[in-house]
């Protein structure tokens, strides 16, 4: 969900590869929802259809050997499977950032959770539209107990197994 730390994980995540001398591009909702998506709201079709431009555009990144990170809401166990079903089973990996709508609310820098509460924004996730869990994603990072190094770490353990 927003404020959870996805794109806080991420943007560390790209650096430590990079580092390593990895080819990644980080794809968010900034850069995504600016420009390509930027026709999109978030009502359930919409959602659908950024994922899955999303999805479309992470397939060329790695079909150009470049470990692409996305790091977006993605509400529903259907629209993470069709992501995983565009890009490839083999090379999708869900990571669920678990992180509690309180803790979300509180670090948001964006004021976003405010304005959905008061009605301002309408069909945002954990407030008036539903989240659902991941049943078996490949990493969970509970965020409220761990940091970003030891988040990239088990990241970066997991990729190169």
């Amino acid at each position: 969900m927003s404020g959870s730390g996805k794109s806080t994980i991420a943007i560390e995540l790209e650096k430590q590869l990079y580092s390593k001398g990895y080819h990644c591009y980080l794809l968010d909702g900034d850069n995504v929802r600016a420009g390509l998506n930027r026709n999109l709201g978030f009502s359930d079709e919409d959602r659908s259809e950024n994922i899955r431009r999303i999805s479309e555009m992470s397939k060329l990144f790695v079909d150009a050997g470049v470990i692409c990170i996305n790091a977006f809401v993605s509400p529903t166990k259907e629209i993470r499977q069709m992501a995983k079903d565009i890009i490839g089973e083999n090379d999708f990996i869900e990571i669920y950032v678990n992180t509690p709508l309180e803790v979300c609310e509180a670090r948001d820098v964006k004021g976003l959770y405010q304005k959905a509460r008061a009605g301002e924004i309408k069909n945002f996730t954990g407030i008036d539209a539903p989240y659902e869990a991941p049943d078996t994603p490949e990493i969970e990072l509970k965020t409220v107990d761990q940091s970003i190094e030891s988040a990239c770490k088990l990241i970066i353990k997991h990729l190169l197994n």
